[in-house]
């Protein structure tokens, strides 16, 4: 380990690589400057020596996992930072082992859909960043223009709405709008994520109002998406694109997917914590905080989810972190607004659930971070491995929390979670071998900088 100068050596019986869970040191770089800037230099065995002048981190049993990546967030941040900001997002991230996310286009004020409004996202985001940030830019009616110098710019892909977005200053493309802004993209290998609900299906449900769930649910049908991922999978078939299904809801969907993939078509999906651990069943009437586009949907719908995440038909998990204030959470489905705030609990939230259904640790690795990372180009990001950035999540996956709102550092201490037992307690984060968290709060003295960085798309070789 001398031949490697490493700053710092973080050791637990229990490292979650890309080979495997095992015991380990790994050998990290954390100095400012030079070409080995915050990059794991080397998974060595458990009992190596620790060379002099480097600081050993002994971790016990505690898990030490990559860093989450949450390519799916709504920071909201300018324009609506009462709903949310880059600093609370930020914060809330690192409390919950995310050392990247993604931010979405829209909620922002101006959404990202022109080379300026990213400029003006990135000064915000550049002050306030606890964690590394990168950029979707969005589709809308009317910009196919400005695509691709967003893309030269780095956004890392471009998200539409097939239906109203929720906001108007974001809207949706009809199909001649989609087939023309996939086109586009296409033409410069970008990647398009997309909202997929099929607008007439959704006009012709029965509208919502009111504080019954049951009739919220029957607003937005499984049949909605279906058909709007039927519809997707046949323009990125006809286009040769790379195409993304956000959310994913309805299980009946997997079908679909998996067989457009086995013709070659380059369809990937994610699905989202609150699918994956809530049900339909348990929300109580009133209770808007459940409430999100596409909803979660009944217990056996969620059995199927889980059954696609274990054959691989579902690449990812991911947030789709969307707050708001407490006042828009009204206790009308029809008028509440649709989100869930889920950013700092999404790694315990899911572990539960998995480790009760038989899946490990590294399965949870793959879905929240590996495979994120990978989706959007992010090759630093990821994985445990020589070369990648030191980007660290150390879990305590036996213990147990019970979730307290007032504890989140979300803007809006608001979750569909509160007072839910979970397991996973997440000790510290580290970004790029620096501990940016510890035992839930952010570290670093009062009034020091945000040590986070603005991601660019990486071309691809």
């Amino acid at each position: 380990m001398n031949d490697l100068n490493p700053d710092l050596v973080l050791r637990s019986t229990r490292v979650i690589t890309p080979d495997g869970p095992r015991a380990a040191s790994v050998a990290v770089s954390a100095a400012e400057g030079g070409t080995g800037e915050g990059r794991i230099l080397a998974v060595l065995p458990y009992d190596t020596a620790v060379p002099p002048g480097a600081r050993l981190e002994d971790l016990g049993d505690d898990v030490l996992l990559p860093g989450l990546v949450d390519t799916h967030v709504h920071v909201n941040d300018p324009g609506r930072t009462d709903w949310e900001g880059f600093g609370s997002a930020t914060r809330a991230a690192a409390a919950g082992g995310v050392t990247t996310l993604v931010d979405m286009p829209l909620n922002s004020i101006p959404p990202t859909t022109t080379v300026e409004a990213l400029k003006i996202k990135r000064d915000v985001a550049r002050r306030a960043a606890h964690i590394d940030i990168g950029f979707w830019g969005g589709a809308i009616p009317g910009n196919t223009a400005d695509l691709r110098p967003l893309h030269d710019a780095g956004v890392l892909g471009f998200k539409c709405f097939l239906l109203h977005s929720g906001v108007d200053e974001f809207p949706q493309l009809d199909p001649a709008g989609l087939k023309e802004a996939l086109g586009e993209i296409a033409g410069f290998g970008g990647l398009l994520i997309v909202h997929a609900e099929d607008p007439q299906l959704i006009d012709g449900a029965p509208q919502p109002s009111g504080p019954r769930y049951a009739d919220f649910l029957a607003s937005r049908p499984r049949e909605a998406e279906n058909r709007a991922i039927e519809g997707l999978i046949g323009l990125a078939r006809e286009l040769d694109a790379r195409v993304h299904v956000l959310h994913l809801s309805s299980a009946e969907s997997l079908p679909l997917i998996a067989a457009a993939r086995r013709e070659g078509v380059r369809v990937t999906v994610e699905t989202c914590p609150h699918f994956l651990t809530l049900t339909a069943e348990e929300v109580p009437d009133g209770a808007t905080e459940f409430k999100c586009c596409p909803p979660i949907r009944e217990a056996a719908n969620q059995d199927a989810l889980w059954q696609g995440l274990a054959d691989g038909t579902i690449d990812c998990v991911v947030s789709d972190h969307s707050p708001c204030t407490a006042e828009l959470k009204t206790g009308d489905f029809g008028q509440a607004w649709g989100g869930i705030s889920s950013l700092q609990l999404g790694l315990p939230a899911i572990w539960t659930e998995a480790r009760r259904r038989g899946h490990t640790l590294e399965d949870v690795a793959r879905w929240m971070s590996t495979v994120p990372a990978a989706l959007v180009g992010l090759d630093r990001k990821g994985a445990i491995e020589a070369g990648r950035d030191a980007d660290f999540a150390v879990l305590a996956p036996e213990e147990t929390f019970t979730v307290d709102p007032a504890a989140l550092h979300h803007r809006n201490q608001v979750t569909a979670y509160a007072g839910k037992t979970l397991h996973g307690v997440v000790r510290s984060t580290w970004l790029r071998g620096h501990k940016i968290a510890d035992h839930g709060a952010p570290t670093g003295p009062t009034g020091s900088l945000p040590t986070g960085r603005l991601l660019e798309r990486q071309p691809r070789v």
